[in-house]
């Protein structure tokens, strides 16, 4: 049987250059144009190809980022319970409560029809999270664990450290780009279910409920 011209097909390898990359973690679009082109091209069999294994393919076009998450199934009990190859970790109060003030500021920043990068500051960051806390909290520890939770948030993926901005001549301050992708991980589901712990939640910020994220 002759293959018509006009077909192109895809070699295995291609497909594996798309599929290991997604299973370690996001692919951007500007990190690697070439290889995003591909996953556009091949994305069906990308999709059958981890589907196999448990997993769906989340790809934002518009956006310019793609990555993979366990596929959400009705619980068979009769059915074999699959090992999950994408982890899901618990995040801590204070790292919930960062990524919903991030979620919501980055929907405020869409709102005003503005620039596609949202970049914040640190102390900008902090003062999100100032409103609650008690005014006598301790100024220092709260720019230490400030710092801690957002390495974390880093090291997830849902920010990412610039250069330091100067803020005087004498002084600079650290900077973050909001990450697009956090708008596929934080849905209005997320943060309503969030807001409502956060209203019965009575305490300070640092000890409190956990979610669960993705990797």
């Amino acid at each position: 049987m002759q293959e018509d011209e006009n077909t192109t097909v895809a070699p295995q390898y291609d497909l594996s250059a798309l599929v290991i990359p997604l299973l370690k973690g996001v692919l951007y679009q500007e990190n690697d144009v070439v290889l995003w082109g591909c996953l556009l091209n091949l994305q069906a069999r990308v999709r059958d190809y981890v589907g196999v294994l448990g997993l769906e393919l989340v790809l934002d076009e518009a956006e310019g980022y793609a990555f993979l998450r366990s596929k959400v199934e009705e619980e068979d009990e009769a059915a074999p319970k699959l090992p999950r190859l994408v982890a899901r970790r618990p995040l801590s109060f204070p790292v919930s409560l960062l990524l919903a003030l991030l979620r919501k500021k980055l929907a405020e920043f869409d709102a005003s029809g503005g620039d596609t990068r949202l970049i914040l500051t640190r102390d900008e960051i902090i003062d999100l999270v100032r409103v609650f806390l008690p005014e006598s909290s301790n100024e220092a520890r709260l720019i230490d664990q400030t710092e801690t939770h957002l390495n974390k948030i880093v090291e997830l993926g849902f920010l990412r450290r610039l250069k330091p901005l100067a803020a005087t001549q004498n002084r600079q301050t650290a900077a973050f780009e909001v990450r697009r992708i956090l708008k596929a991980f934080v849905d209005a589901q997320w943060l309503a279910d969030f807001d409502a712990r956060l209203a019965a939640y009575q305490g300070p910020v640092g000890i409190g409920p956990g979610d669960a994220v993705d990797e």
